[in-house]
């Protein structure tokens, strides 16, 4: 178990809710239940002794007005007597012994004559247990000790001590405290079950929802069944209800997003196919007509050298494009780093569109010897934004490009003279969380395949004001570390 899982069980913060709710209903049921059972065990004491001090009282006033005359006239058998049927009478009391004394405290008469025998003086010790009058508990001894003087003639001609077993109030008040506990126990146990289950079941919809948004991450939103929908009420449905709207939605923008880069793909490959039939076809055209010179006027010297060499410049220019067009496209199978001629070829493939629109085009390329950074998809990226000036540029407009390195990142910077990008294109490039790309009548995801090799390379791309009146796009791509350290 690793540190993090440990504080995890250990912090109650970190708990689940399903844990949360009955470990919560636990400590309100056992703070209620210690209340509740103070209160109950407190008003059971104060009725057991209000009803020992009742009894006590009824016992010691019948006893008082049976042993005055006897006590006064120091009738010993007689008060053993009276003390006799009083034990009988008084049975519920537990009386133990009692015993009566005359003025002086000694002995008349004891319920238990062999541990008091008569005219016996009881020992302050003993003394000292009871009250003056009344009724004294000393539960820790399990015992009541009752005394009452007795008088006669506004004359103390006596008292009576006696011991009373209260152990049946401390068993009564322990099977209270023990019903009380086990049924605390058994309705937190309850409770704590109820609302584990009834938070279970609260939080299953969640639990649903969470589940499918775990698919989302390995493949298309995948939308929750009509039957966990119809199974679930109120705000639970509408929550399902969006949420497979949402995943529909989702899917069908991927769906479109798909589709939409491949048919740019598609443009794009036929954009490139169209480009390099034009260039091939110039060439061609001077090569038929050196080849038809040379049929009809084979035999003159200047007609053949001449021809030789439109032939061999044309063969010339087919042969740089086939070249360049390879270091483009042919995949080895490795990331080649990034050279002063990839840039450079670029220029060769936008030579049909600068031609049919005239474009003055100011080059500057001081990219390093060996740039540490993946050829192909730079050059894709650099191409398609060089297309897309010639695309905005006016008829014998300006387009731009600078290239440059340095030891920690490599600039590129293509400006055109047309129109301006539009507002929201320029928000879409510069924003980390611009969402989806535009979609348009030429959005092309030109802009969108840009912004995503920044975000995988964790480049920038600024859409800023040109000098020529147009739009500049200023790529940034850092150097990763790997590639850094095989910089020379």
């Amino acid at each position: 178990m690793t540190g993090g899982q440990l504080r995890a069980i250990v912090n109650p913060l970190q708990w689940p809710i399903t844990v949360k709710v009955p470990m919560f209903v636990v400590l309100l049921m056992v703070i209620i239940s210690a209340v509740l059972t103070n209160r109950v065990l407190a008003r059971l004491a104060e009725t057991q002794e209000r009803h020992l001090g009742q009894l006590a009282s009824a016992y010691l006033d019948g006893l008082s007005a049976s042993l005055i005359p006897s006590v006064v006239r120091e009738d010993i058998w007689e008060v053993f007597d009276i003390l006799d049927r009083s034990r009988e009478r008084y049975r519920g009391l537990n009386v133990e012994w009692t015993v009566v004394t005359n003025g002086n405290n000694r002995v008349l008469a004891a319920s238990d004559p062999v541990r008091f025998p008569s005219d016996r003086p009881l020992g302050q010790d003993m003394l000292s247990w009871f009250p003056g009058a009344g009724v004294e508990l000393a539960e820790q001894l399990t015992t009541a000790y009752l005394a009452r003087p007795l008088t006669y003639q506004d004359r103390e001609i006596g008292h009576i001590y006696a011991v009373a077993d209260i152990r049946p109030l401390l068993e009564e008040r322990s099977e209270v405290f023990a019903t009380l506990v086990l049924t605390n126990v058994l309705l937190t146990v309850v409770l704590a079950a109820i609302g584990y289950y009834g938070v279970r079941r609260m939080v299953q919809p969640v639990r649903i929802l969470s589940v499918h948004l775990d698919r989302s991450t390995q493949g298309p939103l995948e939308s929750i069944p009509e039957t966990a929908v119809g199974s679930h009420g109120g705000e639970f449905r509408r929550l399902f209800t969006r949420y497979n709207a949402l995943a529909r939605a989702v899917n069908e923008r991927e769906e479109l997003t798909a589709k939409l880069a491949e048919e740019e793909k598609l443009a794009s490959l036929g954009r490139l196919a169209s480009g390099l039939a034009h260039e091939i076809n110039n060439p061609l055209g001077g090569m038929f007509n050196a080849l038809d010179s040379l049929r009809r006027h084979g035999d003159r010297e200047g007609v053949r050298a001449t021809s030789t060499r439109l032939l061999e410049q044309g063969l010339a220019g087919i042969r740089d494009l086939v070249r360049s067009t390879l270091a483009v496209y042919r995949d080895d199978g490795r990331a080649r780093n990034l050279t002063p001629g990839d840039i450079n070829d670029l220029r060769l493939l936008i030579e049909p569109e600068i031609k049919r629109k005239r474009l003055d085009v100011r080059w500057a390329n001081e990219v390093a010897a060996s740039t540490p950074l993946p050829a192909a998809p730079i050059r894709d990226a650099i191409l398609n934004i060089l297309l897309n000036a010639c695309e905005a540029c006016p008829e014998g407009g300006t387009i731009s490009l600078m290239a440059r390195t340095d030891g920690k990142a490599a600039l590129f910077e293509v400006a055109d003279s047309g129109p301006g990008l539009p507002r929201h294109l320029k928000e879409y490039l510069e924003r980390p969380d611009a969402g989806s790309p535009p979609l348009g009548r030429r959005s092309g995801l030109g802009l969108w395949m840009v912004k995503r090799l920044c975000q995988e390379r964790a480049g920038r791309v600024y859409a800023l004001d040109s000098d020529h009146g147009g739009t500049l796009i200023r790529l940034v791509m850092p150097f990763a570390d790997e590639e850094l350290k095989h910089v020379a």
